[in-house]
């Protein structure tokens, strides 16, 4: 699996709109075959930052994702919406598959 998560500092004027102006490009990029998950979230410190977390199934479904016109339409529109350049972490996990159940934490 790879995991990315990329933290967008979105323009204080458009951060309200955030899910609206993404919405094409997320429901693409979840429509992917190897697309695992595609959440945004946002801080509940900083109204206009914005977290997404992706994982993709292998670097195949990565290398189709990036290459896809989706993913180069929203790379060529994102510079006018962020405040700031946005910081990512991409980890490559051969060995997890996507979530799992967390050990310390069950309902009672």
């Amino acid at each position: 699996m790879i995991l990315i998560v990329v933290k967008w500092p979105v323009k204080p004027e458009l951060s309200d709109r955030w899910p609206e102006l993404v919405r094409e490009f997320t429901d693409a990029v979840r429509a992917e075959p190897g697309n695992l998950f595609f959440d945004w979230s946002r801080s509940v410190e900083d109204p206009n930052l914005w977290t997404l977390v992706e994982g993709f199934r292998d670097d195949e479904a990565g290398k189709t994702h990036v290459a896809s016109d989706h993913f180069q339409k929203a790379i060529s529109e994102m510079p006018d919406h962020v405040a700031a350049q946005p910081q990512i972490i991409y980890v490559e996990a051969p060995d997890v598959a996507g979530f799992g159940p967390m050990g310390e934490v069950q309902p009672r």
